[in-house]
């Protein structure tokens, strides 16, 4: 079914690298943040997401108060941060061990406005269990070299399987993009209709979640589910949703807050024969159990591009 080589997905136990995933989830929501600022409001909050390129993460270009366009690489081939202008300026500084949150946020806002291009963001972290303003964290400042390349590789991988999985789909489909507040690899499918409001929710969730969704991602990792994974959830989530079947065998589905979760751990995405079919698999059966349960019209929603192989896998 696959004609891909199989790739050589290396490990990333998130206890060997914890500190360093933290660092730059901060560094990356600062830079995130800039984005946000300099971009105009887009639905579901994709103005503020970064995108993989072919040397690490980027913002794609963003447009100063100005009139300068710019853009903010990671680059994690040489390990730096690039900032780049349409008029042909290119400023950088190192990515190393021992580069604090707050030396980073200095050096990059001093950058910027060597440029004429700096721009104020907020200065706090968003969404995370840290909560030190990004001009005082001293605290986090642990970069680890090889543990970044197989994290951006992993992701690289990851947004090739997922942008052909959004190609099977016919609805509405989001950008494969990298989220900075949670720092996850998504892509999401829209089933067309608004989902009903719930009233608690604040501003940034109400946007995120206005219409029905089934989501797909990858994270590395946090406080509360320690292994890589791959993931799928359904919003509104239907009634019975736990009870519709995954594939492969070690996909499961958890609780998440007051919801449900569908898991693969990366290492069972790693370790097989296949993986991209693998996560394929996954992926579809998610898709299939959200959106069969919520009463989409599944047919009508696949592409001609979807091959046959998958629902047959699937017994569908």
């Amino acid at each position: 079914m696959s004609t891909e080589t199989r790739p050589q997905l290396p490990p990333l136990p998130l206890d060997e690298w914890d500190d360093t995933k933290d660092t730059l989830h901060l560094w990356a929501q600062i830079v995130g943040k800039v984005r946000m600022a300099t971009s105009p409001p887009r639905n579901h909050w994709w103005h503020a997401t970064l995108y993989l390129d072919v040397r690490g993460l980027t913002t794609r270009p963003m447009r100063s108060a100005s009139g300068v366009t710019f853009q903010i690489d990671f680059d994690l081939v040489e390990h730096r941060l690039l900032v780049e202008t349409d008029a042909g300026a290119v400023e950088s500084f190192d990515l190393h061990d021992g580069l604090s949150v707050a030396s980073f946020d200095e050096e990059l806002h001093a950058t910027l406005k060597r440029l004429g291009i700096d721009v104020e963001i907020q200065e706090t972290p968003f969404g995370v269990p840290m909560t030190t303003p990004f001009p005082r964290d001293a605290q986090h400042a642990a970069y680890d070299r090889d543990a970044v390349e197989r994290f951006w590789k992993i992701l690289g991988w990851s947004a090739s399987v997922f942008e052909e999985f959004s190609g099977w789909y016919c609805g509405k489909t989001s950008p494969v993009q990298l989220f900075w507040h949670s720092f996850d690899l998504a892509v999401t499918r829209f089933g067309g209709s608004r989902a009903q409001l719930v009233a608690e929710a604040d501003a940034v969730t109400q946007e995120a979640y206005s219409h029905e969704l089934v989501s797909f991602g990858f994270w590395a990792g946090d406080q509360n589910m320690r292994e890589p994974s791959y993931y799928s959830y359904t919003h509104p989530e239907p009634d019975g949703l736990r009870s519709e079947p995954l594939l492969p065998d070690r996909a499961h589905w958890t609780e998440l807050g007051s919801g449900s979760l569908a898991v693969l751990p990366y290492e069972a995405v790693r370790a097989a024969a296949d993986p991209r079919e693998t996560l394929l698999s996954f992926l579809e059966s998610a898709y299939r159990a959200g959106a069969g349960r919520a009463g989409w019209d599944i047919d009508d929603l696949t592409s001609s591009w979807c091959p046959d192989w998958l629902p047959r896998l699937l017994g569908r």
